[in-house]
């Protein structure tokens, strides 16, 4: 019998230049520190990108666990927009083209959205069912424009730092071959580390 594949992904807590609302993606910042509870499940390997605010992230939710560094799971490459702000660019041209169209469009020395989308589902259908993994706000909001039940475009979807995300597809196939997922949930986390609506 068909259980269904799940995934929960989640997005690394903030760093500076999150804060300051820079683009920050392939740049290896640390997050800012910060007091959380783990979570209260036993995870024992967590896989996500290879930056460090991945790595930091799973740390603190899931600190007995291993963790398995993957470089197709960092955030787009932002070339030579890296480290800039919305109100540094906005009357650039190239940022226009790419705002506008970030799936044909890329920064110089960057990459595009659809270069992003590749390497990032090549990597979900390498990761086991229920796995977790930690991730970036580019890669997550891919995940849902592509594959949650209702269709909405990239920039609409809101992904907090921290947040978890469970899509669960109604079998292993359908993620295999890019068919939108049956469910798609925020995870609530208690005061004790406990997950709620999943």
């Amino acid at each position: 019998m068909d259980r269904g594949h799940s995934l929960y992904v989640i997005r690394h807590f903030p760093t500076e230049g999150n804060e300051k609302k820079q683009y920050i993606g392939w740049t290896n910042e640390p997050i800012i520190p910060l007091e959380m509870n783990p979570l209260s499940i036993d995870v024992s390997t967590v896989y996500g990108s290879d930056l460090l605010r991945a790595k930091q992230t799973a740390k603190i939710y899931f600190p007995n666990a291993s963790y398995s560094a993957d470089e197709r799971l960092r955030e787009c490459h932002f070339g030579a927009f890296e480290g800039k702000t919305y109100t540094e660019l906005e009357t650039d041209q190239q940022y226009r083209n790419w705002i506008g169209d970030p799936h044909r469009y890329a920064p110089t020395g960057g990459e595009s959205l659809k270069e992003m989308r590749l390497r990032v589902v090549e990597a979900l259908r390498s990761l086991p069912n229920e796995a977790f993994a930690v991730t970036h706000g580019g890669p997550i909001r891919m995940m849902m424009a592509q594959f949650a039940p209702e269709e909405k475009p990239f920039w609409s979807w809101i992904v907090p730092h921290g947040s978890i995300w469970k899509f669960r597809w109604k079998n292993r196939a359908d993620l295999e071959e890019g068919r939108r997922c049956m469910s798609l949930s925020e995870v609530r986390i208690t005061e004790n580390g406990h997950m709620s609506g999943n």
